[in-house]
């Protein structure tokens, strides 16, 4: 099998895990934080797809993947996650959406690509240095599945604060 593939089995996987503790969110439950400034359902599911975006098509592929900077402006890193009430988040039904739609294009970019590219550095947030974190493409990528993973986690805690069943 090609570390592409490889690569790209390990992103559908961690996101079949992600739609599975969403599938029965509704309503408030999107938008619920156990207190101020905590990371909401909502808020993960919009910053899955901004890491997507930033991870593949930005870091390994140089291009703007088609994320417009008003969505991704809800979801990105370092700001504080702000309430419902606070900020006006797109529906819960655009992101899933857009989920959907980053996660077949992010897929489809990850299996194209070949092991050269893979073993390429991964460029930083400024697109010309190389990436402080990652030696090359193939862990740019690779981090798209842990980082989906962690969210989970996440997910998996808010869904039994808001007494919803355990699902593995």
């Amino acid at each position: 099998m090609r570390l592409a593939e490889s690569l790209a089995e390990q992103v559908d996987y961690a996101r079949k895990w992600t739609q599975g503790l969403i599938a029965d969110l509704s309503g408030d439950d999107w938008t619920f934080q156990p207190q101020p400034g905590v990371q909401h359902p909502l808020w993960i599911c919009g910053h899955l797809v901004f890491a997507q975006n930033a991870l593949v098509f930005q870091r390994c592929l140089r291009q703007e993947g088609g994320l417009d900077d008003a969505f991704a402006s809800h979801f990105g890193i370092g700001k504080p996650v702000l309430s419902a009430a606070e900020h006006d988040y797109p529906t819960p039904e655009d992101v899933v959406a857009r989920m959907a739609d980053f996660h077949r294009r992010t897929t489809e970019a990850i299996r194209s690509m070949s092991d050269d590219l893979l073993a390429e550095a991964a460029y930083a947030a400024d697109g010309t240095s190389e990436h402080p974190q990652y030696r090359n493409k193939a862990g740019a990528v690779a981090h798209v599945a842990r980082h989906e993973a962690f969210h989970a986690g996440q997910l998996a805690m808010l869904r039994r604060l808001l007494g919803k069943t355990f699902l593995r």
